[in-house]
């Protein structure tokens, strides 16, 4: 058993309730708030905490959270809460399988701030103590993915002080990170003349 899954053991001997909105979900309950808040999960809100669609996958498939809809009040599965979050963003499902290896392997991953970066992920044990060093670009094997786009965002990012990793999700549904930086060719030296 990894350290993230005794963590999650310990928080999910009483399923903590969430609400899902159209946004996304909010747990109500200031004390379960503030324990996946220290874990790395949500924005604080005035309503409580809130998840974004893909930990709330993450946290419902792990049996952490139960999933009450606002509207109707029943219990919503982990199928039909896909089908909620792939109708808000189309790459959803990527997104989530991103989210949940980088989770599995023990890291804090954070929503992403634009420029096609979709998380910031932090070294085990530095969330809360360090900002992320790491940010990661998902993208679905056989999906174009303009250079110009990670260009920008690599000279964006690399300005941060930062590294841009390319998590490509293949169609076995494996997910295979590359490392990306600029490459800057060594200067020739010419003998003199």
């Amino acid at each position: 058993m990894t350290a993230e899954e005794r963590e999650e053991s310990a928080v999910s001997k009483a399923k903590i309730k969430a609400v899902l909105t159209e946004d996304g979900l909010i747990i109500p309950s200031s004390e379960d708030s503030e324990t996946l808040s220290s874990k790395g999960y949500g924005k604080p809100s005035e309503n409580g905490l809130i998840l974004n669609l893909y930990e709330g996958l993450y946290l419902l498939a792990r049996g952490v959270i139960k999933v009450q809809d606002r509207e109707t009040g029943k219990e919503v599965t982990f199928q039909e809460m896909l089908r909620h979050c792939r109708r808000m963003d189309e790459d959803a499902w990527v997104k989530y399988l991103i989210y949940r290896d980088l989770r599995s392997r023990g890291y804090v991953v954070r929503e992403g701030f634009g420029l096609g970066v979709d998380f910031r992920v932090y070294e085990r044990g530095k969330y809360g103590k360090e900002t992320a060093d790491r940010l990661i670009y998902g993208v679905k094997e056989g999906k174009p993915v303009s250079v110009e786009d990670l260009a920008r965002s690599l000279s964006y990012i690399q300005n941060l002080k930062k590294k841009l990793v390319l998590a490509v999700l293949n169609r076995r549904g494996e997910i295979v990170y590359y490392s990306l930086s600029i490459f800057k060719p060594p200067e020739v030296q010419r003998p003199p003349v």
